[in-house]
């Protein structure tokens, strides 16, 4: 950090005035907002990569000299790993269009408008913007290739198909991967590829008539391509939802845009090479949701699926794409019942609410607010907990499954030796007041809630139908029944699941219904 302001001074002849650090864009690169005493503000950068900073700087400059409207490069510290650049304030197109976003597609005339904007300038930067400019100078390859369209193919099949489980052939697979690289790469193309156009990646600045004009930022990744691929990329991001007719309208305005700078192919074969690229890029995506949700365990990316997937069913009703085998895997995959789930409105994410048609479950102020989606497969999973003594043994599952996590509580400050509690139980107030006070069952239960977690999650993934845990202590009464509640309770209100809490020894059962 005492680097990057040493730029700044070395820029400006004095210190900043505030250092803001920026929310993380899930790059190795940090944001920071240097302030001078008068206002003025410039964006600091610090990066791990020079070589990928240096593909940055390099397009800036050029992009600069073209007019397009990017940031300009304003310092470059001389091992490149920092630079200054102009703010463009803190408004993403994706914060502009949040609330059709939101309401599942139902994008106002407004934010319509600013997504006409922004797809009428791609062109600009994909075909003026590479006039001229020096390929061999971007990172981490100059040209879009059979050799990257391989890698992405086999990082779908590595870190999102295998982790569904299905069966595959895989010389089968990998003939029809072949072929599909072959068929994006056989069009040679002068275009600049951003690669990572997307809405969070436009900036909106207001012009001096006071509309918001798109500013493109993060294309250090960007190299010689289809154009094809932006398109896809911005139009079929899985999030954004757009409806057919608003996506139609918006591909006719990349087209018409497009053709002030080249001669672009008949609209027919335009349309057939485009679903390649929507199917390449859907791939694409599956994987880096499959790697960054199911192993990094990163539950955004986890929710991010199923609205891919639906994505991949509308484009595979076509029935336009000539890999037999390919299409069949996709097809299974679309169908798998974990799948298909209600999504929550985004109201009530905001609230801290899950919610299904009609029954809110309210967030413990523990959890944070819910961040799983109920999944409603062709058959809901539903968990069982139970308490219970170790004097009687184990409870039995009647499932027939063979009786899931068992933990033992009994390691933790038993309030049954104490006379105030001898008569309550761990869902008495006193009890509770006692275990959490003493704080030993919070640890012991932090660990329990992450195992469970995976667990459930997991078992949502692959369509299973039940899932038990139990909880034993000395006399069934205490410790054992706080957990089993607590856990039961958490589990509800984190997955939105139908959730059954028996406590053997009380005599007491309880159904958390979906």
């Amino acid at each position: 950090m005492q680097q990057l302001l040493e730029l700044y001074r070395k820029w400006s002849g004095a210190d900043p005035a505030t250092t803001e650090q920026l929310p993380g864009a899930g790059s190795n690169r940090n944001y920071f907002r240097l302030t001078d005493e008068q206002g003025k503000s410039v964006i600091g950068v610090i990066g791990t990569s020079r070589d990928e900073n240096h593909a940055f700087v390099y397009l800036a400059r050029h992009f600069n000299k073209r007019k397009l409207p990017v940031p300009a490069v304003l310092a470059v510290s001389s091992d490149e790993l920092r630079y200054l650049q102009t703010d463009l304030g803190a408004v993403s197109l994706f914060d502009a269009i949040r609330g059709g976003r939101e309401a599942g597609g139902r994008y106002t005339l407004q934010e319509q408008q600013l997504l006409r904007r922004t797809i009428r300038e791609l062109p600009n930067v994909q075909f003026r913007g590479a006039r001229e400019l020096d390929f061999s100078q971007c990172y981490p390859q100059p040209a879009f290739d059979v050799e990257g369209v391989l890698f992405d193919l086999n990082y779908f099949k590595y870190c999102f198909l295998k982790a569904t489980e299905l069966d595959f052939h895989e010389l089968k697979l990998e003939a029809d991967f072949r072929l599909l690289a072959k068929d994006l790469t056989a069009e040679q193309s002068e275009a600049f590829l951003y690669r990572d156009f997307q809405a969070r990646n436009v900036m909106l600045v207001a012009s001096e008539d006071g509309e918001q004009q798109p500013f493109f930022i993060d294309f250090q990744g960007g190299r010689r391509g289809p154009f094809y691929y932006d398109i896809a990329s911005f139009l079929w991001q899985a999030s954004a939802r757009y409806p057919d007719k608003l996506r139609r309208s918006l591909i006719d305005d990349y087209y018409e845009a497009a053709k002030q700078f080249v001669e672009m192919p008949g609209r027919d074969l335009f349309e057939r090479r485009l679903q390649l690229f929507v199917l390449f890029r859907t791939l694409q995506v599956l994987g880096a949701y499959g790697f960054r949700g199911y192993f990094e365990r990163k539950q955004h990316f986890i929710e991010s699926i199923p609205p891919a997937i639906q994505n991949l069913r509308e484009l595979l009703a076509k029935e336009i794409f000539p890999y037999p085998y390919l299409v069949s895997i996709l097809r299974q995959i679309t169908e798998l019942p974990q799948f298909k789930r209600i999504e929550l409105t985004a109201r009530s994410r905001a609230d801290g609410y899950m919610t299904t048609d009609n029954n809110p479950y309210p967030a413990h102020p523990k959890d944070g607010p819910a961040t799983f989606s109920k999944y409603d497969g062709m058959g809901p999973l539903v968990v069982r907990v139970y308490s219970f003594s170790y004097r009687k043994g184990i409870p039995e599952d009647e499932s027939g499954n063979g009786g899931g996590y068992v933990f033992d509580c009994r390691s933790t400050h038993n309030p049954g030796r104490y006379e105030p509690y001898k008569k309550l139980t761990g869902l008495d107030e006193p009890v509770i007041r006692f275990l959490e006070d003493d704080g030993e069952i919070l640890t012991f239960l932090q660990s329990v809630y992450q195992l469970a977690d995976a667990h459930v999650a997991r078992y949502l993934q692959r369509g299973f139908t039940s899932l038990m845990f139990s909880f034993g202590c000395t006399g069934g009464q205490h410790r054992s029944v706080y957990s089993a509640q607590h856990l039961a309770e958490h589990i509800h209100r984190k997955f939105g699941i139908e959730v059954h809490v028996h406590h053997r020894e009380q005599g007491i059962d309880q159904v958390l219904s979906h």
